[in-house]
């Protein structure tokens, strides 16, 4: 409720104090008993601040000079533009899309609240639906390729005389060069959107081909090739610049919540398309089998999809420079409708002075945040982050690690202790991969209004701690109903906290990190992908110590990082906001 105008204020006294008041401040009263600033967390509370204003301004309209509670004569209802205002604003709260606004958070694509009729023309100009579509199903098949070969990438590897642990290195290849390409793919995106996807297609198609072929090639280092070309044409950034930059603010929530649920899918689908490829046969002396399939099917998709592409997609207008505007600048202007324009019991001649000021306040802020330019290095990039900030990328990096960790190794665990087919590993992974949509429906429709984010936060991080423990094989015996539970737990708590996680870094991230090169988006896409690859080589490095090992010892660095995350999360807990 007027969470900008604080933040103003806020600065102002940081700007006059010369010191940092504002982390003392928030600090202070976020856990404080009293404290009003915990009403408006959860727009539960703002019920109280209209009640509070309501009695007060009718207190003050008969200047009776009392000061009874609101429940001495609850039938008195006081009409005031202010009060109908908030009431709208609560309304509005209570009855949007609950599960759309948290479900759109996850992209890490800011949505300005305050837009100018200039920017919303230049938005419609730019805004093209089947160019919004590649976008979408470019997400949907890069993840569908990425867990596509997880139920088979350690017979792969049997059947080109590798051990099964090497299923780390040939999955986690696709992550090493995802971490530089999503560095190229973003800074390529300030010019084109078209021929960064081109490439992308390119790239994907001949790393599929290259990963099928491998196998008549006889040949492991054809296949890591094959997926290192994969993580190249990652166009992740692209998809998420995209809807930043060229999707109206309308519609940029949906198209938000549209890349998240494609990228669930696609993480979904892949597992399960592996589990219907089970035949045997050659054409031309090449093979088709279960693990050179996803790599033939992967490389037809993207050539279908490459046709489409350059067929219907339209090259949108690029800026010159960067006209970006943060909501901060924005401010100034408040809403005047329902009559916002006349404040509460006020004067004309302090309406006049207030107005002036305001004026004053708002050229003070344009000289003031003449730095709100995107960070053009990675470096400042890190310097706009706070401490807090830095704590939820740990804690993404560490969810990441532990999903990885069950996900990759799931064949050859499945396999040493269950003697599990690769249809009974597909269709485990897909049932996991099926529960991102509906935990996240939940969550976001019902948990984030019950509790704080930040107590979401720290309750899924413990349960994924349990997870994690009740995952080790401490006996002789290990059962597929301990193996099951515990996936289901560490993944599902893991899913919610990934969801909160995100929904709060896209509230609190410095506006400079809303576009440009070296954006939001982009560094947690890193902390992501390099959780990959240190859970993928974790995977390989273990099966040194004996596959009959695996479980515990990939199990263990898992165990630490949560135990570190936790630690951070409890020291960071009064300024998670």
């Amino acid at each position: 409720m007027n969470a900008t105008g604080l933040r103003k204020i806020l600065k102002k006294f940081d700007k006059r104090f010369g010191y940092k008041f504002t982390d003392y401040y928030v600090t202070s009263r976020a856990n404080h008993p009293y404290s009003q600033l915990q009403q408006v967390f959860k727009h539960v509370g703002i019920g109280a601040v209209v009640g509070a204003l309501s009695r007060n301004l009718a207190d003050l309209n008969v200047r009776r000079g009392s000061y009874l509670s609101i429940y001495d004569q609850p039938s008195i209802v006081i009409k005031d533009p202010v009060i109908d205002q908030i009431n709208a604003s609560v309304d509005k709260l209570t009855h949007s899309t609950n599960f759309l606004q948290f479900l759109g958070q996850h992209a890490l694509i800011v949505q300005e609240d305050i837009t100018t009729a200039a920017e919303a023309d230049v938005d419609e100009q730019k805004y093209h639906f089947m160019s919004l579509l590649l976008n979408l199903v470019n997400t949907f098949l890069y993840m569908a390729n990425t867990y596509i070969i997880v139920p088979t990438a350690d017979d792969y590897a049997l059947s080109l005389g590798a051990a099964a642990t090497v299923c780390g290195v040939i999955i986690g290849s696709m992550a090493v060069a995802q971490v530089f390409s999503s560095v190229y793919f973003s800074a390529w995106s300030n010019k084109s959107y078209f021929r960064p996807l081109i490439f992308s297609s390119i790239m994907l198609l001949m790393g599929n081909t290259l990963y099928a072929l491998a196998y008549d090639l006889n040949s492991i280092a054809i296949l890591l090739i094959g997926r290192l070309l994969c993580g190249l044409g990652s166009a992740r950034a692209v998809n998420r610049r995209y809807i930043s930059d060229c999707v109206p603010l309308r519609t940029r929530m949906k198209a938000s919540a549209g890349f998240v649920s494609a990228s669930a899918l696609g993480m979904a689908c892949g597992p399960a398309i592996a589990g219907l490829l089970q035949t045997n046969f050659k054409i031309y002396g090449l093979t088709f089998n279960q693990t050179t399939l996803p790599g033939w099917l992967m490389a037809l998709a993207w050539l279908i999809y490459l046709f489409w592409l350059w067929i219907s997609f339209r090259e949108p207008a690029h800026d010159t420079q960067e006209s970006h505007v943060s909501q901060d600048a924005h401010t100034g202007h408040p809403d005047s409708e329902n009559g916002l324009a006349q404040p509460l019991l006020i004067s004309q001649n302090e309406k006049q002075d207030e107005d002036e000021d305001q004026d004053c306040d708002d050229r003070e802020e344009a000289s003031d945040e003449s730095s709100h330019s995107p960070a053009t290095s990675i470096a400042s990039a890190y310097r706009l982050l706070t401490p807090s900030v830095k704590v939820q990328l740990m804690i993404y990096f560490m969810l990441k690690y532990a999903m990885e960790i069950l996900l990759s190794e799931s064949s050859v665990v499945t396999t040493i202790y269950f003697n599990w087919s690769t249809s009974n590993v597909a269709i485990f992974l897909a049932i996991l991969g099926l529960t991102v949509l509906p935990v996240n429906a939940i969550i976001g429709s019902y948990i984030t209004n019950m509790f704080e984010d930040r107590q979401i936060l720290l309750v899924s991080e413990i349960i994924v701690l349990v997870g994690i423990i009740f995952s080790f094989r401490v006996t002789s015996s290990y059962s597929v109903p301990q193996y099951v539970s515990s996936a289901l737990i560490t993944f599902v708590s893991a899913e919610v906290l990934e969801g909160v996680n995100l929904s709060l870094l896209s509230r609190v991230m410095s506006t400079r990190l809303a576009r440009g090169t070296y954006n939001g988006g982009l560094l947690s896409t890193e902390a992501g992908t390099l959780a990959r690859v240190v859970a993928d080589g974790t995977i390989t490095l273990a099966g040194y110590f004996g596959e009959d090992n695996i479980l515990n010892i990939t199990l263990l660095p898992s165990l630490l990082i949560c135990l570190a995350s936790i630690s951070a999360t409890f020291f960071t807990y009064n300024n998670l906001y």
